[in-house]
């Protein structure tokens, strides 16, 4: 897995230009299926895939934290939702709650998450390649198949299916 997420970045920059392409064309004319679709490369990737064997989205990036999960994660905590913001959260630039370091201060040495219960909307929909009307959300994915090799294998697959590539 060291490998793979070591030459991740390199191979996502390689093909970017040709997926921002493909998301542009994606998104002026989805398939009708295209959910579908999604929902099952998502789940045949994610057969193959242990992200335990992984865990890089939470060792590179961080979610966001709505209201609800903060609410839901200092219950769990049993901390005040302001003790919980100041000592694991910070306000960026877009104005949204997200952790104060990374890598993620609930992830231990073997990748499993100290709050996976109660863990944010955010983390439980990563890499977000089920969602529906996947279409619209083309930025992030662009930035996830750099941080996922899940994320990576479900796009190339998905533009073979999608355009026959």
């Amino acid at each position: 897995m060291d490998k793979i997420l070591e030459e991740l970045p390199k191979k996502a920059s390689e093909k970017h230009a040709e997926n921002k392409k493909f998301f542009v064309k994606l998104k002026k004319k989805p398939p009708k299926n295209l959910d579908y679709v999604m929902q099952e490369l998502h789940e045949n990737e994610f057969e193959r895939t242990d992200c335990l064997k992984c865990g890089n989205c939470c060792k590179t990036t961080g979610p966001l934290f709505t209201r609800a999960d903060i609410e839901r994660i200092s219950k769990y905590l049993r901390l005040k939702p302001q003790l919980f913001i100041e000592k694991f959260l910070r306000i960026d630039e877009d104005r949204d709650y997200v952790l104060q370091e990374l890598p993620c201060p609930f992830l231990d040495n073997e990748n499993y998450c100290g709050i996976y219960d109660v863990r944010p909307k955010a983390c439980r929909e990563f890499p977000h390649t089920d969602r529906k009307k996947f279409h619209q959300i083309n930025n992030i994915t662009l930035k996830n198949v750099a941080i996922c090799p899940a994320a990576f294998n479900i796009v190339e697959e998905m533009k073979k299916r999608v355009a026959g590539k």
